[in-house]
């Protein structure tokens, strides 16, 4: 393998991945750098292919995986994936034209197909063919056409702009509980995973994200899980250019299944500890206090499952 592949794909993962899924990531064709990072403690499964690299984190945690895999990531470009999703089998000859095309992009969004766990027939099926990114037209949301992917008028490269981060913020998030937010509408994202980057500008965000997660000057702390809104924003904070157009967002066909479980099978999570580094990094931006109150409130509700899920487990 080339030292800078195109692309690398980080999974952090506890080795309890299923056969079938380890067969279809190596069916992924090209130049591509696969890394496995796993948890202290457990017995890495050994895979007979020269680009896998498995890592052990020094801590266990989703949060401290992945970033222990992305700063190992040697790629031109990285996908973080969770070791129970797939990626189309071509994925490597798109990244590759599509930054051709457009050199001045930070991501790729690829389109996503979520699938229940249970749906193995689904989960199974045949990919369909990437259509050649070179000839597809570029959809651009205007005045005209303000929703070109709910009205399926969406068939070409949908240009995706940046969070809108300098929305003022609003003092209702943090005096009114039940107040939905309606400044995270549109064709911006929030998330990290699933999303070919630029790995340049991942890396250096990681930087100032690893001294954000100093306390003082010897302590570091690093949310247990969250790492997937918390890098997403963070890298489009760190790089923000108002109404900025970042990448953009590959029609059907899908070449990212994302397999879903119902939340009673989900640990539940408080993700608002992560969204704490945003604020203290970014505070300039009212994008930032409007999700964190939003969050903060649903605090107690997400305890309270805690505690069930916990009961359950013991059942």
């Amino acid at each position: 393998m080339n030292e800078k592949p195109i692309l690398s794909i980080v999974t952090p993962t506890k080795g309890n991945y299923s056969e079938y899924w380890e067969e279809q990531l190596l069916k992924i064709k090209g130049d591509i750098q696969f890394i496995l990072v796993y948890p202290p403690g457990v017995e890495i499964k050994r895979i007979n292919d020269y680009r896998v690299k498995n890592l052990t984190s020094p801590y266990k945690g989703e949060t401290i995986q992945r970033i222990i895999g992305l700063l190992n990531a040697s790629g031109e470009y990285v996908l973080s994936l969770d070791d129970d999703d797939f990626v189309h089998p071509d994925l490597i000859n798109l990244v590759s034209e599509y930054f051709k095309r457009f050199p001045n992009s930070w991501i790729l969004r690829l389109k996503k197909a979520e699938i229940d766990f249970q749906n193995q027939e689904r989960i199974k099926q045949n990919w369909e063919s990437i259509p050649d990114v070179n000839q597809l037209e570029i959809c651009k949301k205007t005045p005209e056409n303000p929703y070109p992917y709910q009205q399926g008028k969406y068939q070409g490269l949908l240009e995706v702009p940046i969070a809108p981060l300098d929305k003022n913020f609003d003092v209702r998030y943090a005096v009114w509980p039940l107040m939905q937010r309606t400044d995270n509408n549109g064709y911006h994202f929030e998330n990290f995973n699933n999303i070919v980057w630029k790995n340049k500008l991942v890396k250096e965000a990681l930087q100032d994200l690893s001294q954000a997660m100093k306390i003082g000057s010897v302590l570091t702390w690093i949310p247990f899980w969250g790492i997937d809104r918390l890098l997403g924003l963070f890298v489009q904070a760190k790089f923000y250019k108002k109404d900025a157009i970042i990448g953009h967002w590959m029609p059907d066909p899908e070449q990212i299944r994302y397999i879903d479980k119902p939340p009673a099978l989900k640990p539940p999570r408080i993700h608002v500890i992560a969204d704490v580094l945003l604020v203290k990094s970014f505070p300039q931006y009212g994008y930032f206090w409007n999700l964190f109150f939003n969050k903060l409130y649903g605090v107690p509700r997400v305890l309270g499952k805690v505690a069930k899920w916990k009961l359950m487990k013991k059942k």
